[in-house]
This record gives structure tokens, sequence and C-alpha cells, in this order.
């Protein structure tokens, strides 16, 4: 696909550079919230038709390499776009445009406690260019700049309003995000150290020259620093208590893209770095830890938003036992399950914002009768919440069952544990958003113990008087029903979407076509055939 004679995919720079433009743009307009939201929206909007045009571009053609200044690789700054770039690319600019209109229609700029509401778009749009960045970036070293830039500008987002709360959680976040940011920049230089070279094309042919023991010590390092971000058990404590301190919307963003981010990186990692089995039993069982220990953690909440907090640590465990798995299958259900969680996770954490708006709180505890006082919330809450708890035939159920069946395919014993803890947290998972919706949306108002003076008033009016509840603000629900849909769509485009998971995963173990659009057929094949001489590998299509 071209413009004129120029490759679409060249014009790849752009979804970091049209953000990055709109936030100084944005940060001129400091006084003028109409005008910020305006640009902001247009530079989000332009960034979406860009990432839309990328997936489109490489949907059939495969990878596609931009080399920036002309500086060929390895020696140059390239970005790499590929079917799992270009997906993630334009699910994220989705999510993170849906979240911008609700968070304007929401008052968050204007009114949030005083809050340094100037420096908002700016900030938000540093946020998505950043996220973008890291996922284009070809060389390990931009992917540590795409994560400090998405993380430095989350540290802004997260203390939003400056309460004490928000400055506590916030402290936790920078010091954990400080320290996992401290070993990926170390595991950047003793990687440079060791191969002159921190290209990931260039790595995947150079790591497997390096003796076995200094290639684990690398890998680890990596790991733990992707892990941390990726909030995988035991590194995910810091998540429940920092997310659910933020805005309703900063936290749907949060919850939705960061931690992807995290398991994008260990992805890349794992398939294209350090292809074989070393490291995928440890994965493994991580992986069956990260969906047991989150989900028990959900069913020990009260306030909804940490309850959702603790289930996105356990879904980042399905995501790992993809992973772990080292199959197509496996990982073709692991890229189809990262898209779909972004956009089910983000859409449950608005939902949230919308009963806080109608209710005044978001402790299941103190709600009661919502179905009745709100129906359209009852209505919102309740698909995503299905889908989340893997109800057929929504796409959280046909992600679930790729992992699965991957596992039984693979019919190791440890494969076959994780399908049954993938089961039970499934099973658990259910049961939490079940409880959520009997006591916050069926249990009468009557029967709960000092419900909110708002949500009683409100229900008064309905019972007593017949009125209909005051509607919410358009500005709120129309994109969070937007994100509802994009939730239904991955299930009415299952089939679509699973063939371009299933050929993503296929690029990513075969490893040439990623290492071929960046060195050359020559660097492809010496990469083969290292892979064909490693005893340890299990990269089998047909396994």
């Amino acid at each position: 696909m071209t413009i004129g004679s120029v490759p679409l995919t060249d014009l790849a720079p752009l979804a970091v550079m049209l953000p990055v433009l709109g936030a100084a743009v944005t940060f001129t307009l400091v006084g003028r919230p109409r005008a910020q939201v305006s640009v902001t929206v247009l530079a989000l909007f332009l960034t979406l038709v860009l990432n839309a045009a990328l997936l489109a571009a490489v949907w059939e053609a495969g990878v596609a390499v931009v080399e920036l200044a002309g500086w060929p690789a390895p020696l140059g700054v390239v970005l790499v776009v590929d079917r799992l770039s270009a997906l993630m690319l334009l699910v994220s600019t989705i999510i993170t445009l849906a979240v911008l209109l609700y968070a304007s229609a929401q008052g968050l700029i204007s009114r949030d406690e005083g809050g340094p509401v100037s420096i908002f778009h700016p900030t938000y749009l540093i946020l998505v260019a950043g996220v973008s960045n890291a996922f284009l970036a070809g060389d390990l070293f931009n992917l540590y700049v795409g994560f400090e830039i998405l993380l430095t500008a989350s540290y802004v987002l997260l203390t939003l309003g400056g309460t004490a709360q928000r400055m506590r959680a916030g402290v936790t976040y920078v010091v954990v995000s400080v320290v996992s940011s401290v070993l990926f920049l170390i595991a950047i230089a003793m990687i440079y150290a060791a191969t002159g070279t921190v290209n990931m094309a260039d790595l995947a042919v150079k790591l497997g020259e390096l003796p076995s023991d200094m290639q684990m010590v690398l890998h680890v390092m990596l790991l733990v620093g992707f892990a941390i971000k990726a909030a995988v058990f035991p590194l995910s404590f810091w998540l429940p208590d920092s997310y659910p301190t933020a805005p309703a919307p900063v936290t749907a963003v949060f919850a939705g893209l960061l931690t992807k981010v995290g398991v994008y990186a260990m992805i890349r990692t794992e398939t294209l770095l350090f292809p074989g089995e070393h490291v995928n039993d440890l994965l493994l069982v991580v992986a069956g830890l990260t969906m047991i220990v989150g989900i028990l953690g959900a069913l020990a909440q009260t306030d909804i938003k940490r309850i959702l907090s603790f289930i996105l640590v356990s879904h980042i465990g399905y995501m790992i036992f993809g992973l772990g798995l080292a199959t197509q299958l496996g990982l073709a259900a692991t890229v189809f399950y990262v898209a779909h969680h972004i956009t089910v996770q983000s859409a449950l954490f608005l939902v949230t914002g919308l009963i806080e708006n109608r209710a005044g709180t978001a402790n299941i505890d103190r709600l009661g009768s919502l179905a009745r006082v709100s129906p359209l919330v009852g209505l919102l809450f309740l698909i995503p919440a299905l889908n989340l708890g893997g109800i057929p035939p929504f796409s959280g159920f046909l992600g679930k069952v790729g992992l699965l069946r991957g596992g039984v395919e693979q019919g190791a014993p440890l494969a076959y544990t994780l399908v049954i803890v993938s089961v039970l947290a499934s099973l658990l998972t259910l049961l939490v958003m079940v409880r959520v919706w009997t006591r916050a949306f069926w249990r009468r108002v009557e029967d709960v113990e000092h419900p909110p003076a708002q949500l009683v008033a409100a229900y008064q009016r309905v019972l007593e008087r017949g009125e209909r509840p005051k509607r919410l603000s358009a500005g709120l629900v129309v994109p969070t029903a937007a994100i509802v849909a994009l939730s239904v769509a991955f299930t009415v485009l299952a089939g679509p979407l699973y063939g371009l998971a299933d050929r993503a995963a296929t690029d990513m173990l075969e490893r040439t076509p990623y290492i071929g659009a960046v060195l050359g057929e020559d660097a492809a094949e010496r990469a083969a055939e290292s892979l064909r001489n490693d005893p340890t590998e299990v990269h089998d299509a047909h396994r």
C-alpha cells in the first residue's frame, strides 16, 4: 500500500510524532480547555487513522521497516511494523481516544480536586507517544526510551489532583518503575558490551553465539525488568495499591495499556532474542501463580477498582501461559487475548467511573439497586463482565479456549496443570463478577447498611415518584459504550482477528520475516541456522 510513490509504512514515525506535536500545541493553550480538547482529539484521531492504515498495510504483507534519517540497520534507529505491533497500535489508539473523550466530559481536566489541570492534555499525549514508540521500537534502547516516556507521563497522571492518597500510591509506583527501568538499562549495557549492538534483529543473530550461561544472565535480567512492568507475580504487589487511587479514566488507560506494553516486550524478547525452552517451565509456573494469587486477591476486595486491579493481575497470567507454551497455537491465543483484554479491562474501569458518578461510591458493600436506578450502567457493566469471565460466545471465552487447546496439544504435565489452573481462575473470575453484580445491581438499597445519600435519593425518586433517573452525561456514556461495543466486535470479528494473530505468531516463531526485513535474507538464514543447531528448540508449528 502506497501514497503516490511512498510506501504507507514509511509514515510509521507519525504514530509517535503526531501525539508529540499535539502535546506541544496543547501546552501552548494553557487556560483554554476547549481548545486543548479539540487539539488532543484531532491528534489522536489522525493517529488512529494512520494506525488503521498501517495494520491494513501489513495484514497481508507482513513486516515493514523504517530506517530513521537514512541510517541502515544495525547502525541506525529503525522502527518495525509487523502484525503484532500494528494490532497493538490500533487497539491502543482506539482506547486512548475513547478515554480522552470520557475524561473531558467528566471534567477531569478542569475540576479534579485542584490538580495541575493545564498539563493533563500534553501529558496524556506524551503517554500515547511513549506507548506507540515502545510498540514500534526495533532496538532495545529505543524500547527503553518508549518505556521511560510513558512512565514519566504516567507519574503525572497517577498523582493528578495531588491528594495524599494519590501521592502515596505515586511514590510506590515511581520506586517500582525506577527499579525495573534500572534493571532494563543495566541489561542493555551488558548486552551491548557482549555483542556490540542493541538492534533486536541483529541481537537475534549474535546472542545465539554467546556462551549459554551468559545468555541466561542477560535473558533473566530482561525478563525480570519486563515482568515488573507487566505486573507478573511475585512482582505485581505494586499494582493493586497504585491503580485504584487514580481517576477512573486514568485507571482505564493504565489497566488497559501499560501492563500490556510489558507483556508485549516479553513476547518480543522471548520469541526474537531468546527462542527455545530455556525458561518456558518457569514462565508456566509464574503464569499459574499469577492467575491464582490475582483472583484470590480479587475475592477479598469490596471496592470495584481494587477488584478489577487484582483481576488484571490474574489475567496477565493467561498471557504468560500462552507465551510459556512456546507453540504457534499458544502464542496466537496470547496475541488475541492481549488485544481482547485491553478493551474489556478499559471498559470495566470506565463503567466503574459511571457507577461512582451515579451512586457516589464504588464500594459494593454500600451499593444496591443500580440495575433499577440506572439500567444503562447495568447493561454496560454486564457485557464486559461476562466477557471477562469467559462466558461463550464472547472473545474472552474464545481466547481462553485457544490457550486451553494450546496446553492440551503440548501435552506436558506442567501444561496440563496450567489448563486446570486456567479453568479454575476463569470460574473464580466469573464468581467475582457475579458477586459484584448481585450486590451492586440486584440487591435492594433497603438491605444495604449506610448507602450513599446520592444513591438513596435517586432510588427513592424512581421507587416512590416513578421518575426516570437523571440521565448520565452523553460524554461519559458514549465513549464507554464505544469501548463495550469494541469488545463485542472482537467476538463478531474473531475469525479474521484470530487469523491475524495466527500469522503474527507464525512470523514471531520463525523469526526470519522480522530479521530478513531489518537486516536482509543472509542474516535471517544465519539466525535460522543457529536455531536449527539449538537442541533445546521447541518452536514447532505442528506441536
